[in-house]
């Protein structure tokens, strides 16, 4: 039995990167690879926030973070984190909800999203971006 006391950080979900609610009701299972985020760009206090765009990596078929000049399968975008997750240390893997067909605010995504025209035209007829 674990009777110690922690301290938890929790974060005020942001989905102002959604257009509407289109899309919201049906959203992927996913699994994250945490190894590929970077702390200080992708999740810098902690959460890997909503409206993150994500790939999946074709050996693994696990997802990371968008990168149009990966060559590892993240070069291609699948959609976009529905919700923030929380990175705890010496954790690998989280499952994750992906937003993979609606209308998204680019303006209101998260900082250092990496989106480009590329990934827009990857989701050309699921995703509208305004």
């Amino acid at each position: 039995m674990d009777l110690n006391v922690r301290t938890v950080a929790y974060q005020t979900e942001d989905h102002s990167w959604l257009g509407s609610a289109h899309g919201t009701e049906a959203t992927d299972s996913i699994v994250l690879d945490l190894t590929l985020f970077t702390a200080g760009t992708h999740y810098p206090n902690g959460f890997i926030p909503s409206g993150m765009p994500v790939a999946k990596v074709t050996a693994t078929g696990k997802y990371g973070p968008y990168a149009g000049d990966a060559t590892d399968g993240r070069g291609e975008l699948a959609g976009h984190l529905f919700t923030s997750k929380t990175v705890n240390a010496g954790s690998r893997y989280i499952g994750a909800a992906l937003f993979t067909h609606g209308k998204v605010v680019v303006a209101n995504l998260p900082a250092n999203h990496g989106l480009d025209a590329a990934g827009r035209a990857d989701v050309a007829g699921r995703i509208q971006y305004k």
